[in-house]
């Protein structure tokens, strides 16, 4: 990577590489006939395709579940027995946990080997005796042939496991002892998979062990809690000499907001004021009020306090009103005499609040730009779903390294995916550039206008190994992925591999590829029909809206709390990951994406432009052709003008028919020019990536004040010569250009005496008429009601 500015003109090939590709992977569940392993349980009459697992490759596993001993013999040196399992096939070994002192021990754990992998046609089952110094004793073995196990096909009930009896070393004997287990082949569909020890993981150790493996996460139940502040009553001020500023400040886990400091100064205020939070089901945090004085800016006297828990508050459903209570203040805290604990409950000030939790809003944790849910928080509320999103997460291909690993690079890829509130994660492949997971997941959907987003990312918290600094180490990102649900066709089958382009400070860098299958099956026609009509988000966020700045602060406070949630979860979905794949830093200043955002009002005004250019070109008579048409249609429409509105929905209505024939064949996906990725220039790229307060040095952060002054102005220019032309209109009847008023009045009075007496279409006609004539009929200075209005006064002299 080097610091240069990129030319998107230069590299046609290199933009090729970032686009869409069609792919055509082998989906759905094939048995084959026979060859391989398994034989004895493949079904005979050609291939079989079921119904599950239909947007993946077929990948198969060896499965072996190792339940549980007995009758195992005692060591001869200490009397005693710690059993352990040790499955091996080939190369590979799993060992199962050992227990210490019992002879009958029960693991009931399960082993995968990739049938891709798979060098010996014998799977062998050890028992062992651990023994804290020297080789561990040999108790046993069970020895399986491949071309002997048996297959399940799912939905088959699982494998009933049996006992074995084990054997010495050489299978020349029976030994003292039995084992049950479960050997089969099988798939990725297996309900064993999930939590299965894997063969290509078979280094992992500790916590990540438990990280490697692919889980589903659901996001905590969220609600606003809104906290109305009325007013307080008998609150008495530490210093009696002066007149108290009171004020209440609520807090609920590290949310803080504070009330205004009431205006008239008395012992009784009164504020009624709102106050929004964000709370999570289970509750553990509580509502804790305290009144405060503020006696400078700088310190404020606690006059009293009142702690309640979330969970003794109403839940509404809509914008009735809920019931007010009063609670006493606490005046004194820990370690106080009890004499002034009973003078307390004897007389103690007291504050009066109306607080709700609100189930008919939906709690937004993501950008609105990329919204995945619109349901309210109350269950009651829900509709039922209209579709059903199925998403085949297949692999990746050409993924970049993104650690060292005894001196060569190394990625350990795992995909995440989250639509709503559910989450899903699949198990990391280690060490692969070209990672296959092929995992398929199911949402519900409840409105196609949303997006499904997908990350992948590089784990690395494998507990190999433990360098310094190892407790900060952080899951790196990889790329993203959305797709917007309203883009894909029903009951079609999207097999794409999508490009996972990062910016870096460096400038715009492809990662590898995603390939994915997407499916959405629509439920109910009319239902989705009726929800384009419907509002985006529940009703109650029109009927009482929080402002921009409230909006804002709850959205971060809830991405927090789901972060810190789903990072308690084991293995942990880490802050990081939930970050990215949330947009959490979507608000901030950048230079590149205020560019891309002009282009795009550019790109939307170019179409107006084009039209104006070519009525333009119709008036001045480029093309007699069309100049004639159009004065033709013009004719008629006057004639007719009950066909004005018709005419203009069959044109809309044949530009439509026409466009379809070039509808986009498949979904959106990152585009690298619209985002103004590949021009943009380096110091620009590094100021995005800055921190913020910013880390950078002095001359670096004027350069970049200086620069951002500079489009400051270009920006104040354009706004006030907005506010110039309005003001001109304005000006047209406020007399303030007296002799323009008293002529644009008579020119109104004159008007409305003559369309009063002309018939409209007469009218309609010459000012047509007017406007379409022949370039030999017009001048090239500018018009007479252009000129009157450029003269008229805009208040820009009586700015500063």
């Amino acid at each position: 990577m080097h610091n240069q500015q990129v030319n998107p003109q230069a590299h046609p090939s290199q933009r090729d590489d970032y686009e869409l590709k069609e792919t055509n992977p082998q989906l759905g569940e094939r048995w084959p006939n026979g060859g391989g392993f398994g034989g004895r349980g493949w079904m005979n009459g050609g291939e079989r395709l079921t119904s599950t697992y239909d947007l993946v490759e077929q990948m198969f596993y060896l499965y072996v579940r190792v339940v549980k001993a007995k009758d195992l013999p005692p060591s001869s040196i200490t009397g005693s027995c710690d059993p352990y399992a040790e499955v091996k096939l080939g190369n590979y070994k799993g060992r199962t946990k050992h227990f210490e002192k019992k002879t009958n021990p029960e693991w009931n754990q399960v082993f995968a080997f990739s049938k891709d992998r798979i060098q010996s046609l014998v799977l062998e089952v050890f028992v062992k005796d651990r023994e804290m110094v020297g080789r561990d004793d040999y108790l046993g073995r069970v020895v399986f042939d491949l071309n002997e196990v048996p297959t399940r096909v799912p939905p088959d009930s699982p494998l009933a496991p049996q006992w074995y009896r084990l054997e010495d070393r050489h299978g020349e004997g029976k030994v003292r002892g039995e084992i049950m287990l479960a050997v089969w082949m099988g798939t990725q569909a297996d309900e064993a998979f999930p939590d299965a020890w894997h063969s290509d993981a078979s280094f992992v150790h500790g916590e990540g062990v438990s990280s490697v493996r692919s889980k589903v996460y659901v996001s905590p139940k969220l609600w606003y809690l809104r906290v109305n502040v009325i007013e307080a009553q008998d609150i008495v001020p530490n210093d009696q000499s002066r007149i108290p500023e009171i004020f209440v400040k609520a807090q609920v886990g590290s949310q803080v907001l504070k009330t205004k400091v009431c205006p008239t100064p008395t012992l009784n205020p009164f504020w009624n004021e709102d106050l929004v939070f964000v709370a999570a089901e289970p509750f553990e945090e509580q509502l804790l009020l305290t009144v405060e004085d503020r006696v400078h800016l700088s310190k404020d006297d606690v006059l009293g306090r009142k702690s309640l828990p979330l969970n003794i508050f109403e839940k509404r459903l809509d914008h009735r009103p809920v019931h007010s209570s009063w609670f006493n203040l606490e005046k004194f805290g820990f370690g106080v005499l009890e004499a002034d604990r009973r003078r307390e409950h004897q007389f103690s000030s007291r504050i009066h609040i109306r607080v709700c939790l609100e189930g008919g809003y939906h709690v937004l944790d993501e950008s609105t730009m990329y919204i995945s849910d619109q349901r309210p928080t109350a269950r009651q509320l829900w509709k039922p779903p209209v579709g059903i999103l199925e998403v085949g997460i297949l692999g990746a291909q050409g993924l970049l390294p993104m650690k060292m690993k005894d001196g060569r690079g190394t990625t350990d890829a795992y995909a995440v995916a989250r639509y709503g509130q559910k989450w899903v994660r699949t198990r990391t492949i280690l060490n692969a550039f070209s990672p296959k997971w092929n995992e398929q997941y199911t949402w519900e959907i409840y409105d196609p206008c949303t997006v499904l987003t997908l990350g992948l990312f590089d784990n690395c918290h494998l507990g190999t190994e433990k360098p310094s600094g190892a407790s900060a180490a952080r899951d790196s990102r990889i790329g993203k992925v959305r797709i917007r649900l309203s883009t894909l066709e029903a009951h079609r089958i999207y097999k794409n591999s999508y490009p996972l382009l990062v910016l870096h400070p460096s400038g715009i860098k492809k990662m590898g590829e995603l390939q994915l299958a997407v499916r959405f099956t629509s439920l109910s026609l009319a239902h989705m029909i009726y929800l384009y009509g419907h509002p985006l988000l529940p009703k109650m966020h029109y009927l009482h809206p929080f402002t921009v700045n409230q909006v804002d602060t709850l959205r971060y406070q809830a991405m927090n709390i789901v972060a810190v949630r789903l990072g308690r979860a084991e293995p942990p979905l880490r802050k990081e990951v939930v970050e990215y794949m949330l947009d959490v830093d979507s608000h901030m200043w950048s230079m590149r994406r205020s560019k891309a955002n002009f282009f795009r009002i550019m790109s939307l005004i170019s179409g107006m432009i084009s039209i104006g250019r070519w009525f333009g070109d119709v008036c001045n008579w480029k093309n007699p052709v069309n100049s004639v048409l159009v004065h033709v249609l013009f004719l008629v429409l006057i004639w007719y003008p009950e066909l004005i509105l018709p005419t203009l929905f069959l044109y809309m209505f044949l530009i439509g028919l026409w466009n379809y024939r070039f509808r986009p064949s498949h979904p959106p996906h990152m585009d690298t020019k619209l985002s103004w990725a590949e021009a943009a220039h380096p110091d620009e790229l590094d100021e995005e990536f800055d921190t913020f307060p910013t880390s950078k040095q002095n001359d670096v952060v004027r350069m970049r004040y200086d620069r951002l002054r500079g489009v400051a102005g270009r920006i104040q220019t354009v706004v006030g010569d907005i506010a110039t032309q309005g003001e001109r209109f304005e000006s047209l009847l406020s007399w303030r250009d007296p002799r323009a008023t008293g002529l644009f009045v008579v020119f109104c009075l004159c008007a409305a005496v003559v369309l009063y007496m002309t018939p409209f279409k007469v009218v309609a006609l010459v000012a047509g008429l007017y406007v379409l004539r022949h370039p030999r009929f017009r001048s090239k200075l500018p018009s007479v009601p252009s000129n009157f209005f450029k003269r008229m006064p805009a208040r820009t002299d009586s700015l500063l």
